[in-house]
């Protein structure tokens, strides 16, 4: 399922910068995304703290235009990796905005 995201993620890169499985049809709490020019994946990935919100506007393959938002510039997330090991880490800026998004996806939100 992982590698399905990443092909998807990479198929769409020029309009995506994250991706979550229930996007392509999957109910699990799986998601993808661009860390700084790496494809990232998380398994789980659950938002344990958060600091800075700012009010933005994101676009999502999922719908039409833009929308309003608001985000956090740091975020801690705790979750399993490619090997289901628990990690804990703290993302800002861009990539903390993308896992937000992907998160809100994981919890049935979309933007």
């Amino acid at each position: 399922m992982a590698q399905d995201l990443l092909e998807t993620l990479e198929a769409n890169r020029a309009d995506c910068v994250g991706m979550a499985a229930n996007m392509i049809g999957v109910n699990k709490r799986i998601i993808t995304f661009d860390n700084e020019g790496t494809y990232m994946v998380m398994f789980n990935p659950e938002i344990v703290k958060q600091s800075g919100p700012y009010l933005t506007e994101e676009g999502c393959l999922s719908l039409t235009g833009t929308r309003k938002t608001k985000r956090f510039r740091s975020i801690k997330v705790r979750y399993q990796n490619e090997k289901f090991q628990v990690r804990l880490k703290t993302f800002t800026g861009w990539t903390a905005q993308i896992i937000q998004h992907e998160i809100d996806h994981c919890e049935g939100i979309i933007i």
